[in-house]
């Protein structure tokens, strides 16, 4: 199995996103600290927020085969830096949340995950269930 670390900004659906993978109840619940689910390890917004935690996400990507770079749909900005993905010597997917949402922008969003470095993109909803299940088989399969 396939371990996914989940980077974002607060508030972008990522702990949302892996109940829905897991098949959880869907709470809000805000990510104090790294969460280890399963197969995915949450990460709190703040990790990309503020530059000086960069090598706690760096070095929590060390027992990960996979880096998703969340990025909300109704966002009008992105948290991540150009080249971002870089930073990992890892295969980086992009996860779009909230696609469901009115007002969302999905281009802009997928825009800004590939300035970021992630080539595949993944549009998601937790609350509509769209996009759970290919999330799930990057879980399953091997890289």
């Amino acid at each position: 199995m396939v371990k996914m670390m989940l980077v974002g900004k607060t508030g972008c659906g990522k702990t949302t996103l892996t109940q829905a993978i897991l098949g959880e109840e869907l709470t809000y619940k805000k990510t104090q600290a790294i969460s280890y689910c399963d197969s995915i390890v949450d990460t709190p917004g703040e990790y990309i927020e503020n530059r000086r935690y960069y090598n706690a996400l760096i070095s929590s990507s060390s027992k990960c085969d996979l880096i998703a770079l969340v990025q909300d749909a109704t966002a009008q900005n992105s948290i991540f830096p150009p080249k971002f993905a870089s930073l990992f010597k890892k295969k980086v997917i992009g996860i779009i949340t909230k696609t469901d949402i009115e007002g969302g922008n999905l281009s802009r969003a997928e825009k800004f995950l590939h300035w970021a470095g992630a080539n595949e993109i993944v549009e998601s909803s937790s609350m509509m269930n769209i996009g759970i299940d290919t999330l799930r088989k990057y879980l399953i399969l091997e890289n």
